[in-house]
């Protein structure tokens, strides 16, 4: 068995982005539920025989308003062992809860059930659904999501997005696992871990390498060397703020305590590295300690570690620097990060309090490990967030780091058919990611004629500071959510099979919930826009119609399966064959300008001109004429969708 210092038992460069103001931002969601365990690093497992008893007794007496307050104390004395052998105790606590209608700490406990079992737990996952239906995540799948993106840059003026999983290239990776990413807080050095072979006597081959920065791009990437790189495993290094203290992973080394331990290395007065140090007994144990991350202040360590006594796989531990300087026995930082499951590679962000990890444990996962991010409230932990699609594939994730600015991401990531060979990436931080998104944006969409709930896409678009936003089904209620960062600007862009888009400009400055209705499109009849209106005797497209024509671009774009038939129609004033001339160089024009602004393929739109033939009313009066001035749009359904909805 070969073990990793980066990892547990072996298993076009920097992009830029407009920076985001910090002041007067919110930077931190509002507290949840608080779920307190003071026990956990105490003792394994907790048990009192006449308190254990006595609930039993009053739960077969129904007695639910005594149960409560009894239960609830007996699992805030849980250790660590309790929430796998006693996760019936956190579901029945869940349910007095739901009872008692506390929803919100009856999800909490159902979520540490979710998290902790070890038998089958359909009904635990059917009494959570129900209660967090209106809070799922319905993604748009990436392929489609990047589709919805290169239509838009063709019918829309928003900026598109530069793009996501962008390999860092040939300087940074090798054909071997590349991995561990750390850059430091002025993004002028950037560390990482890889197993590229290099000429160790042992034939280990799990190195620390550096690059810098030199106008916007990472250079060559190069070995620390000795005394940091050595015959063993080293990896997953961390830098402290002033560059003079590096804190990695080394494995199998005579003055270890188990497969890998942590160690500081201190930079000398010449520039070289020095005074390695093993972190000792308090931090590191008989088993695998690694990846480690300082707190904002540097006053706190955290790590991952496999040892016994924790909750699954591989948990995240943290230790603080005491008065003396040393560091503290470490801690499990609790069931609300770690699960039955593996916790790995902790990220703490510079600025915020915000914990970036990695785990395949968590309730929403797009593929094997997914990295999420954590927000400490209050001192508490919240639960984990994934940070979405445009991040988390369907392979693994890992490795998480940002830079101070919180502008662009770095991270390792492999692909589905080859989850062990890592490569590192980098681009601009998407919004689910951000540390600052935590704003609500909330809302329904209904039909305005019978106010029931309508299905489709929403997208957001972030107009000030360029970050991406992943866009989401609406569900089933019409009702949809992000998180954003507030005093920004956004465009919500909502599109659908029976409405056409709608657009709308939000300026966020708190959380803001949203109440739209739009009109369905009846098929059967033709759409008459008031705000088509060409010059007198001209069929030249005007500005002010440019907007309308743009919406029906998008959503013929958005609908390839529909087809338009145009009718171009004058008053009965003048010569009728030049009315109809007229009136189909108005169609025609028409066509034209929705054909070359969406690239649509020939033959989807006819145009016709009908003169002064089909008249709405008579014509008494000017404001009759007006009326009969106009164009007509149809929309026609294939056959076999004749009755359908569109295929959303």
């Amino acid at each position: 068995m070969s073990f990793s210092a980066a990892g547990q038992t072996t298993s076009p460069l920097r992009l830029k982005q407009r920076l985001v103001t910090d002041s007067l931002r919110k930077k931190a969601p509002d507290a949840e539920v608080f779920l307190h365990f003071p026990n956990l690093n105490q003792i394994p497992y907790y048990y009192h025989k006449t308190k254990y008893e006595n609930i039993l007794k009053l739960e077969r007496k129904k007695a639910w308003d005594k149960v409560l307050p009894l239960l609830a104390e007996y699992v805030g004395n849980f250790g660590i062992d309790n929430f796998h052998k006693d996760t019936k105790l956190l579901w029945r606590l869940g349910q007095l809860y739901e009872r008692m209608g506390q929803r919100e700490k009856a999800v909490a406990y159902y979520r540490l059930v979710l998290k902790h079992h070890r038998t089958d737990i359909k009904q635990v996952q059917q009494y959570y659904d129900s209660l967090e239906a209106k809070n799922k995540d319905l993604y748009v799948p990436l392929k489609y999501y990047n589709e919805l993106v290169e239509y838009r840059k063709s019918v829309s003026t928003f900026k598109p997005p530069r793009g996501v999983y962008t390999n860092m290239g040939d300087a940074i990776n090798s054909k071997a696992e590349d991995y561990g990413p750390a850059v430091h807080s002025d993004e002028e050095l950037f560390i990482y871990t890889s197993r590229r072979k290099g000429v160790k006597a042992t034939g280990t081959d799990e190195d620390l390498y550096f690059s810098r920065n030199e106008n916007g791009f990472w250079q060559e990437g190069q070995s620390f060397d000795k005394p940091i790189n050595s015959i063993y495993n080293e990896g997953s290094a961390c830098l402290s703020r002033d560059g003079k203290t590096l804190y990695f992973a080394r494995c199998e080394s005579p003055d270890g305590l188990g497969n890998c331990d942590l160690y500081s290395a201190t930079r000398l007065a010449d520039g070289s590295w020095g005074q390695i140090k093993n972190l000792g007994a308090n931090v590191n144990s008989r088993s695998w300690d690694s990846q480690p991350t300082l707190s904002p202040q540097e006053d706190t360590l955290y790590f991952a570690s496999d040892r016994l006594g924790g909750f699954g796989m591989s948990d995240i531990y943290f230790t603080h620097k005491q008065k003396n300087g040393q560091w503290a026995p470490a801690q499990n930082l609790g069931p609300v990060i770690n699960t039955r499951e593996s916790e790995v590679s902790p990220y703490f962000h510079p600025l915020y309090q915000v914990l970036y990890f990695s785990s395949r444990g968590q309730l929403l996962n797009f593929g094997d490990f997914d990295i999420y991010k954590a927000y400490r409230v209050n001192g508490r932990w919240q639960e984990p967030r994934n940070i979405g699609p445009l991040v988390n594939g369907k392979g693994s994730e890992y490795y998480f780091t940002i830079n101070a600015n919180s502008t662009n991401l770095y991270y390792a990531r492999s692909e589905p058919t080859d989850l062990k060979n890592l490569d590192l990436y980098s681009f601009p931080l998407p919004m689910e990611a951000h540390p600052l998104a935590v704003t609500k944006l909330t809302g329904v969409l209904t039909d305005s004629v019978t106010n029931k709930p309508l299905n489709g896409i929403i997208s957001i678009i972030d107009l000030d500071n360029g970050i991406e936003v992943a866009s989401k089904y609406l569900r089933e209620d019409g009702s949809f959510d992000f998180d954003l960062i507030d005093n920004s600007r956004y465009m919500m862009l909502i599109q659908g099979p029976d409405f056409f888009s709608i657009e709308n400009e939000i300026n966020l400055k708190e959380d803001t919930v949203l109440k739209i209705m739009t009109s369905l499109i009846d098929y059967s009849i033709p759409l008459i826009f008031k705000n088509l209106e060409f010059d007198e005797g001209k069929a030249e497209i005007k500005e002010a119609m440019k907007p309308t024509l743009d919406r029906i671009v998008l959503f013929l774009v958005d609908h390839p399966q529909l087809r338009l038939s145009i009718e171009g129609h004058t008053d009965s004033s003048g010569d009728p064959n030049a009315n109809i001339e007229l009136s189909q160089w108005r169609a025609l024009s028409i066509q034209k300008y929705l054909e070359d602004k969406g690239k649509l393929s020939p033959g989807r739109i006819d145009a016709v001109g009908k003169g002064s033939s089909a008249p709405i009313k008579p014509e008494v009066t000017l404001e009759d004429r007006a009326v009969n001035r106009r164009v007509e749009f149809k929309l026609i359904r294939p056959k076999e969708n004749a009755t359908g909805g569109g295929d959303w």
